[in-house]
């Protein structure tokens, strides 16, 4: 069946599951072993947070959730190190991408937080996947660990009605505006501005300043991201100035930096150019090297 980004009709936020099967069987979350439903070309429509990973983190309105593979079948530790493109870790990167709803589900488990159920499974929800990234996990292996944001009613719309066939076509009605996730927030700080300004909005990375109107436009990009979990603090020296593409390149790990600010195209391992710099502009390599650090072993270049 196809699947459903959003809510599913007649299972509202809060209810209770007895078994992984009715889950299955009321489209809330389809794998009946998997945590993960999702796939790299549709998107991640579920989770299930259970306690199955050591290093998941469980904030309630912000979940810290480790990926799949790389696990011993029959002892349930990590024995190699997990792959982004394995189906469900790419099915959640799908998902951050286009701004898609992921369905939440705990369940009961031993040493449970305190928003896990007493016992069966909670469907707890829809969140937006915030962003992700890869650290060495507690039991020694490369894992990847993707930080869902509980979506506020007002920032949800409804999925898609299915297509009706051709004969009962009625002519379409205006288009309604709704209030949707979104992919990233850009944040708008003084410590922002200032990077801004230092480069006159040129992007560092391609020299790109996009006019509009009488105006021109960038970004401002975190080099060690901010809030959990990565904890990097609002400063100029963990900011860089860059074009909308080279933004999304550069959080999604298709671009890092070295330590003498060359840029890496991530596909190739290979510089592509030098960091556009400024006087007043100085970056901490610390930041530089730990946001390298979640794409690749993290030593220096």
């Amino acid at each position: 069946m196809p699947k459903v980004f959003g809510h599913i009709e007649g299972h509202p936020e809060g209810r209770l599951y007895a078994k992984r099967r009715q889950l299955h069987d009321a489209g809330v979350h389809r794998p009946l072993i998997g945590g993960i439903s999702g796939t790299a070309e549709e998107g991640a429509d579920s989770i299930v947070v259970s306690g199955g990973y050591p290093d998941d983190e469980d904030y309630g309105d912000t979940v810290i959730y480790t990926g799949h593979g790389g696990r011993d079948a029959n002892t349930g530790k990590q024995v190699e190190n997990q792959d982004i493109n394995a189906p469900g870790n790419a099915g959640l990167r799908r998902s951050h991408l286009e701004g898609l709803p992921v369905r939440v589900v705990r369940g009961a488990h031993k040493n449970a937080p305190p928003h896990a159920p007493q016992h069966g499974y909670r469907y707890d929800g829809l969140y937006q996947v915030k962003s992700f990234g890869a650290k060495i996990g507690i039991e020694g292996f490369r894992i990847w660990r993707f930080t869902l944001v509980k979506l506020d009613k007002e920032e949800i719309s409804l999925p898609p009605a299915a297509p009706t066939s051709p004969s009962r076509r009625r002519t379409p009605a205006p288009a309604s505006i709704t209030t949707t996730t979104v992919q990233r927030i850009v944040r708008n700080s003084s410590v922002v501005q200032q990077v801004k300004t230092w480069h006159e909005h040129r992007c560092q990375v391609c020299g790109l300043a996009i006019a509009i109107g009488r105006g021109v436009y960038s970004e401002g990009a975190h080099i060690r991201g901010l809030g959990r979990p990565h904890h990097g603090p609002d400063v100029e020296e963990n900011v860089l100035c860059l074009c909308p593409n080279d933004h999304v390149r550069f959080d999604n790990g298709a671009i890092y930096l070295s330590d003498d600010l060359q840029v890496i195209e991530a596909s190739t391992s290979s510089p592509i150019g030098t960091l556009r710099t400024h006087p007043d502009h100085h970056i901490d390599v610390a930041y530089v090297a730990y946001h390298r650090a979640q794409w690749t072993n993290g030593t220096p270049r």
